[in-house]
């Protein structure tokens, strides 16, 4: 956005012209150590595993398996990662008032056919050198992947793009149930959902089971492709990712519909549907 070689307006005015601080034009943030990304990893993994540590038990955990760790290194490397432990807890801050919070739907419900629920969630991916993030929304009938993105920031426009091009190839779901994240409870995601008709649902705070089966697709994800690879770009990662997935929707079969693929279960209902 600023040309360091305009002929008329030097990079202070630019920046003052755009509101900018100068120091944030010429800040260049340094990538993640090696060390970090290698404790990033076993944070992760060992959180797969037990997700309801917070930073002072995984701090102990990991100075048990050897780990020279304190636990400020450990809270400031999970809040990079997006991790906090599931667990009851009180209220500690206020909702911003653009940002509201809907009930769940799911927990009498019984989710009978495809389109009929959706739900997407947002986890972390390690790259040589830094973070990336991906989101995936899902059929909680066929346990499909319809849409998903990766993004170097968490912000919500890469979910957005995500829902807008599931819609575009499946049509619109039911009830679209996510968590209480700030990129779903932002008006730039929920506003096209509910003007299309669609119901929102948002898990209990606390309550990890409440989107189980996207926790369910993360534990996929992560040990039978993320784990066993070393990405070095966020190009490698999606390419990985993409190839990945579509072995998930297209070849392996699901445990909930026995010898069938994700893929398999919605497009023949789909089908049924439209017939």
């Amino acid at each position: 956005m600023i040309e360091t070689e305009h002929p008329k307006l030097n990079v202070a005015r630019q920046c003052e012209l755009l509101e900018l601080p100068r120091s944030t034009y010429y800040h260049h943030p340094k990538p993640p150590k090696e060390a970090d990304l290698a404790l990033m990893k076993q944070i992760d993994e060992i959180y797969l595993e037990s997700p309801f540590f917070g930073s002072r038990q995984m701090t102990r955990w990991l100075q048990r398996e050897g780990h020279v760790v304190n636990r400020k290194r450990v809270r400031r490397l999970m809040r990079l990662m997006g991790l906090t432990a599931i667990y009851q807890k009180p209220s500690l801050s206020k909702k911003a008032a653009s940002h509201q919070i809907y009930p769940y739907l799911l927990r009498t419900l019984k989710v009978a056919r495809s389109n009929q629920v959706w739900a997407t969630d947002i986890i972390y991916i390690p790259v040589c050198g830094g973070v990336v993030y991906l989101c995936a929304v899902i059929d909680w009938h066929s346990r499909m992947v319809l849409a998903w993105e990766l993004s170097n920031t968490l912000d919500a426009s890469f979910c957005v793009r995500a829902v807008q091009r599931a819609i575009a190839i499946y049509g619109k779901p039911e009830i679209f149930n996510t968590d209480q994240g700030c990129q779903f409870t932002s008006a730039a995601f929920t506003q096209p959902l509910l003007a299309a008709g669609v119901r929102l649902s948002m898990d209990g705070k606390g309550r990890c089971l409440d989107n189980v089966l996207v926790e369910r697709l993360w534990r996929s994800v992560k040990y039978e492709e993320v784990y066993l690879k070393r990405y070095e770009t966020m190009v490698e990662a999606h390419a990985n990712l993409e190839t990945y997935l579509l072995f998930y929707n297209d070849r392996r079969p699901h445990s909930a519909h026995g010898r069938q693929t994700p893929s398999e279960v919605c497009h023949a209902q789909l089908d049924q549907a439209a017939a």
